[in-house]
């Protein structure tokens, strides 16, 4: 039994995956999977996940060259959740941020960057 037929995907068929620098534990972006997103990212150990807004299954890195090697999966309590540990070249988040997570919410609300870009996405899309 492959490590697909032991999640509880939700009603689309979907499970959270949060992406984790393996060297540093800084989280590195947040995305969803299938079933075969997982299976192909176990095959692989590159990281694979179901574009909600393409409706198909990508490879990360596959149009920017910024792969993520999955070093290690884990599993959440529920089996509902994944982590998976990385090695990234490059930047993961599509708007030229290493993480994603480049914004921290200020006392007012108010959304500050508060981390520099590392690539431009003009050039990479």
């Amino acid at each position: 039994m492959g490590l697909a037929e032991k999640l509880k995907f939700d009603e689309k068929g979907l499970v959270g995956v949060v992406v984790q620098d393996h060297a540093t534990d800084e989280v590195l972006m947040f995305a969803y999977a299938n079933a075969e997103a997982v299976e192909k990212t176990l095959e692989t150990k590159k990281a694979h996940y179901w574009s909600r807004s393409r409706s198909k299954l990508w490879l990360k890195g596959e149009s920017s060259g910024h792969v993520q090697k999955v070093l290690e999966v884990r599993v959440d309590c529920d089996a509902d959740c994944l982590i998976y540990r990385v090695e990234q070249a490059g930047g993961a988040c599509h708007l030229g941020y290493r993480s994603c997570f480049f914004r921290r919410a200020a006392g007012s609300g108010e959304l500050e960057t508060d981390r520099e870009k590392i690539f431009d996405p003009g050039e990479v899309y």
